[in-house]
């Protein structure tokens, strides 16, 4: 089990997203969740690049507490619900986040989170 947000956790979704696809969609984006911050980059909907820490050049930015992170790790909130009720903030280009909202809801990745899910250590 890889502790949530640790770079074990980044190592185990990086293996878990191959295969995985975001439909077309091309962003830099980088996550803030409570004092831990990481960054991924799509390309055509694959994932190329997750890391720790901030990226420079992001295109969105999602800033949340540790606890909406985890819920959303866990498949208890959606990503989309986090950002109507304000409990993410986001900042950046509007229309490649309402992309990445809309990814979220597809079958795929629900599997995706669940299969994170069941290695993370919460």
């Amino acid at each position: 089990m890889a502790k949530f947000l640790s770079d074990d956790w980044l190592d185990e979704v990086r293996a878990r997203a191959d295969g995985v696809t975001a439909g077309d969609l091309s962003v830099r984006l980088e996550v803030a969740a409570g004092d831990t911050q990481f960054h991924a980059v799509l390309a055509d909907g694959v994932l190329v690049e997750l890391g720790a820490g901030g990226i420079g050049d992001a295109e969105v930015s999602l800033t949340m507490p540790l606890d909406e992170a985890t819920e959303i790790a866990q498949g208890v909130l959606a990503p989309s619900v986090a950002f109507m009720q304000g409990r993410m903030k986001t900042a950046g280009h509007p229309g490649k986040l309402l992309d990445l909202l809309a990814c979220t809801a597809r079958p795929g990745f629900a599997g995706f989170r669940a299969a994170v899910a069941a290695v993370t250590d919460f």
